[in-house]
């Protein structure tokens, strides 16, 4: 896929089956420089992240490993590496992403598999370790991948999940909204001569909960042990939580 991407987010995003087509066909397009665009949207702060967050992982000899939205395998690797005996399923919408995490990959403990994350195909109670980066947000459901997600869970498995963070506060939400359009905004630009490329994330996170609301909705559907880490001035935040 080229470049070239003319849906216009406002007519997608709102309804979960056109937030699913739209987001397939927007990382289908940013795919090929989707590592370089996540670092520079963090100020390379993302890697450190993602290291944190596998390394507050459980320390279980071989746990069944789910990670969702897995884009071109950053915590897929980081578990396969940390869990050399178990196996691992990354899982992501997009085709372009998942051929290039096959491309990277050097692990044989990795399998990766395209799929929505509302509506996934395992068994109940499949993973011992569910994991995501930038997954919830992206979610065409939100509630309903959380669902899903305990779904697949075993009973005391574990979730980690690391996304761009929406205070409570409403002038924080509309500086911090303003400051991620700004810059992702002269990404798209850059990159691809389309700014609504970036500022996606802008407006994805208007239409996500504010930490309080996420934490409330997570306890709502039965998850314990909620905890979580913020990151860069609470630009993004790892949550962490169980199923009992």
């Amino acid at each position: 896929m080229n470049s070239r991407f003319d849906l216009n987010m406002h007519d997608y995003i709102h309804q979960a089956e056109g937030k699913l087509f739209f987001n397939r066909q927007m990382f289908g397009t940013i795919a090929p420089r989707y590592d370089f665009i996540t670092r520079v949207l963090s100020f390379g702060r993302d890697i450190t992240w993602k290291n944190l967050l596998v390394k507050e992982l459980p320390d279980t000899k071989a746990p069944h490993c789910l990670d969702i939205a897995c884009g071109t395998g950053d915590i897929t690797f980081r578990l396969a590496a940390k869990y050399p005996a178990s196996h691992i399923v990354g899982l992501d919408v997009t085709e372009q992403m998942i051929d290039y995490a096959r491309e990277r990959n050097t692990f044989s403990n990795i399998t990766f598999t395209i799929q929505d994350m509302c509506r996934m195909n395992f068994a109940d109670a499949s993973f011992d370790i569910v994991t995501g980066g930038y997954a919830l947000r992206n979610a065409p459901n939100l509630e309903q991948a959380l669902i899903e997600i305990r779904r697949v869970m075993k009973p005391g498995a574990s979730a980690a999940f690391l996304d761009f963070s929406k205070s409570p506060n409403r002038f924080l939400q509309k500086t911090k909204g303003m400051l991620l359009k700004i810059w992702g905004g002269f990404w798209g630009i850059l990159l691809h001569r389309n700014p609504q490329l970036y500022t996606y994330i802008a407006e994805s996170l208007k239409l996500y909960p504010d930490r309080d609301a996420l934490k409330q909705l997570i306890t709502k559907l039965g998850f314990t042990n909620i905890r979580s880490r913020k990151h860069f001035l609470s630009f993004a935040e790892t949550i962490f939580f169980q199923k009992p």
